[in-house]
């Protein structure tokens, strides 16, 4: 990519059309069909950018809560890894997301056109937010990291900012083609910031930002009775065991009272 075609990511101007679009028209609409809680705010009063957002990735409100959540001083030109087969597949579409929420292309599969966009844009000082899964879950439990996410942060000694989303993969599952209903309660739980330890590999700190994302979502939705990620990944492994060859979403699970909580009540980004 060119260095003027770079530069609208730290462009004064784009940031200005975000934040006009994002708090006037994006936040006030996922805050009226979702109930946000918002926690662990403090743990990056002292974070500066360039850094990286991680979170684990179910539903299409993802993007949106992490970066409405967020303060403003960090999200100005916080630049959201989107899949180029999807969100780039037409003029229109690419131009509305980044117009939205500073997206860049990420290839996930075929050519390679924008490797290293990435890498570019956080040696820029731009704050990224990526989604380590590639793709949004379909049943609700966690996939593995891709360990490149981890590597970019050791090769820029960079910070990643983990980042658990609790109940969206309830609010909206993969495959529900309407907007959630009953206004459902999601939280946005912020860790502290991890660095790469002296010596750690990309394949030791992807396990240890995937790790945290669990702990966070797991612990939170404890508290509040909501299904963790370990309440789908059994139900995935129940459904497996008893059809080998399903691979459709199954029905959320619901927290235990063993768990400390009430029981609750085309591939893209």
């Amino acid at each position: 990519m060119a260095e003027a075609d770079r530069g609208r990511y730290q462009s004064e101007v784009f940031a200005g059309i975000r934040f006009v679009s994002q708090e006037l028209l994006l936040r006030p609409f996922v805050w009226r069909v979702l109930k946000v809680n918002i926690h662990g705010l403090a743990n990056i009063e002292n974070l500066d950018a360039p850094f990286v957002v991680v979170a684990n990735h179910s539903s299409h409100l993802d993007a949106p809560l992490v970066v409405g959540s967020l303060p403003r001083r960090l999200t100005k030109f916080l630049a959201t890894g989107a899949a180029a087969d999807y969100f780039y597949a037409s003029k229109l579409k690419s131009l509305s997301t980044a117009l939205v929420a500073n997206t860049y292309p990420i290839e996930r599969r075929g050519l390679r056109t924008r490797k290293g966009l990435s890498k570019q844009l956080l040696s820029d000082g731009v704050p990224l937010l990526i989604f380590p899964e590639g793709t949004r879950s379909r049943t609700g439990a966690m996939g593995p990291f891709t360990p490149g996410v981890a590597a970019l942060c050791i090769s820029h000694n960079a910070p990643c900012v983990p980042i658990a989303l609790v109940g969206a993969f309830a609010a909206w599952p993969y495959g529900q083609g309407h907007l959630p209903r009953g206004r459902p309660e999601v939280h946005v739980v912020i860790g502290h910031p991890l660095t790469p330890a002296p010596g750690e590999i990309a394949r030791q700190f992807n396990e240890r930002m995937r790790r945290t994302v669990q702990q966070l979502h797991d612990s939170t939705a404890r508290a509040y009775g909501l299904p963790t990620l370990d309440d789908y990944a059994r139900a995935v492994s129940l459904r497996q065991a008893s059809v080998p060859s399903a691979v459709s979403p199954v029905t959320p699970p619901h927290a235990s009272d063993d768990d400390g909580g009430k029981p609750a009540g085309k591939d893209d980004r």
